[in-house]
């Protein structure tokens, strides 16, 4: 009994708390925002979104004052190797805390014009970003498979938040269905590896449960296992449905769509970053011995990915869908990054800089489509954008440099991401994936730029008699609304952000 004991104490002085105070912090105030609800009168309960920004500020204060202090540690596990703390790992949960806020910053907006309640959306954002911050931070299967489903049940909600849209409905079943059968690729896999891993005849083999550390060790003695072959393409398969990549993307233009605006914005940065996050952690961890396998398959995909994006958007004229094929096309160049870094190591970090470009275009633009769109925004299009220069050119402007840095002109932001992971790709000896992926860019321009003339167009004119006249705009739309001032000092935060990281990338030179 006493050595049973001694083992359990043993277990838990490797239990550092202290490392995941942000996720708790988090929990903790997801649960206080409940707890609000129900004992503040109902003339006291509009402090409650103050109260969930401003405690995410503070938790995300918190996180750079403890990254601070103990920087120079380097890559230390704790929980007994179920968590890995790095650098990367702690930019990234930086980033899922800017989404956090900006999701929760967009969602109250959103929900005070559709008279939705707000605290369960807030809750439902503060407990999926809390297991975001984890699942990068995984370092064993278990608990990887663990964090990505806190994430993955939390959007299952938030996709389908907007009760009364047949849209949002119609699209939190599609995600749920796809979404369940990618779990279950991905724990297919999982049970593989740690299956083989468990064979004593192997060598290699363990008995105790198996981070990534040991697992390494075990596909380095066994990289020509048809099962450790197979486990790893699995696993590999789930996560890019998470990232959106060929042939796991076409879930993304429906459920982007019908999911409301706030929920979509999340999807498309958050959940695609945390996807690679993972994705990155595999590749330059366990999965390392197996870069002749993975390499060309990652390779091939990319390339899929790229082209499929970037045709499919080209005459697209649903704004949501259109941001969903985009994406999927900067997913493909995100991959390119991912197979540089099995010969260039800074690569990843080139990955991580391209996903920080891409949360501040990106929720620039769907900032603007928030604050524009009609009541039923999954119907918003192109042609509701027509003369957006002249009646908010603030929303226009800020429409412009975040399509531009997506579309990868200097010498905003974006620019400088894609410059990034080109050049790696360069050094890797990628010149046929590097030659795709300028082509890619090149075809994104079109749709880019051809949403960009629409909001710099006046209204279409139409001929009756002889006469030219003005045609009105859809009924519905709020084009024009006077945003409130927050709303434009976060979308102007955003801009400058991009236009000033496109000049001097010091801020987050500790990535590269």
């Amino acid at each position: 009994m006493n050595d049973q004991m001694a083992v359990y104490a043993e277990i838990a002085r490797d239990n550092s708390w202290l490392s995941i105070l942000p996720e708790i912090a988090l929990g903790v105030l997801a649960l206080l925002l409940l707890v609000m609800e129900m004992i503040l009168p109902r003339e006291r309960r509009a402090l409650i979104p103050r109260i969930a920004l401003w405690g995410q500020a503070g938790v995300l204060i918190l996180g750079v004052a403890y990254t601070s202090i103990f920087s120079g540690m380097g890559e230390e596990s704790s929980f007994n190797g179920l968590l890995l703390h790095s650098l990367r790992g702690d930019a990234m949960r930086f980033f899922f805390l800017i989404c956090s806020m900006l999701v929760c910053h967009f969602g109250n907006q959103y929900a005070e014009r559709r008279s939705l309640p707000k605290v369960e959306l807030f809750h439902l954002v503060l407990i999926v970003t809390a297991g975001l911050m984890l699942l990068v931070q995984s370092n064993n299967f278990i608990l990887l498979f663990v964090a990505l489903e806190t994430v993955t049940v939390g959007f299952y909600i938030l996709v389908s938040y907007s009760r009364g849209s047949l849209y949002s409905l119609e699209a939190g079943l599609k995600y749920l269905i796809l979404g369940a059968f990618s779990s279950a690729i991905l724990l297919f896999g999982i049970v593989l590896l740690y299956g083989v891993a468990g064979n004593p005849q192997l060598p290699g083999s363990s008995g105790e449960p198996m981070n990534f550390v040991l697992l390494r060790s075990f596909i380095e003695a066994n990289p020509d296992n048809l099962l450790v072959l197979a486990g790893a393409v699995l696993v590999l398969c789930g996560v890019a449905f998470k990232i959106g990549a060929v042939p796991f993307q076409i879930w993304i233009p429906d459920v982007y769509q019908g999911s409301p605006m706030p929920t979509t914005s999340f999807l498309a940065v958050a959940s695609k970053a945390g996807g690679f996050a993972v994705l990155i952690n595999l590749v330059l961890g366990p999965f390392a011995p197996l870069g002749d396998v993975l390499v060309p398959m990652l390779g091939a995909i990319a390339v899929l990915t790229i082209l499929f994006g970037n045709l499919a958007a080209l005459s697209q004229r649903n704004v949501k869908r259109l941001m969903g094929l985009s994406g999927i096309a900067h997913a493909g160049y995100l991959l390119i990054g991912v197979v540089a870094s099995f010969e260039v190591p800074w690569a990843a970090n080139a990955v991580i800089f391209y996903l920080f470009t891409y949360l501040l275009a990106s929720f620039a633009v769907f900032g603007v489509m928030n604050n524009m769109g009609p009541m039923e925004d999954a119907e918003l299009t192109l042609d509701d954008f027509k003369d957006l220069a002249r009646q908010n050119p603030f929303n226009a402007t800020v429409l412009v440099i975040g399509l531009g840095s997506l579309a990868g002109i200097p010498p905003l932001a974006g620019f400088i991401g894609k410059l990034l992971i080109f050049i790696a790709a360069f050094k890797a000896g990628l010149y046929g994936l590097l030659g795709v992926a300028v082509i890619g860019v090149v075809m994104s321009i079109y749709y880019y730029f051809g949403w960009i003339m629409e909001a710099y167009n006046g209204p279409r004119l139409v001929t009756e008699t002889g006469v030219k006249k003005e045609e009105e705009q859809p009924d519905g739309l709020l084009l024009g609304a006077a945003a409130t001032s927050t709303h434009r000092i976060v979308l102007g935060c955003l801009t400058a952000g991009t236009v000033l990281l496109g000049f001097y990338q010091g801020a987050l030179s500790y990535l590269l």
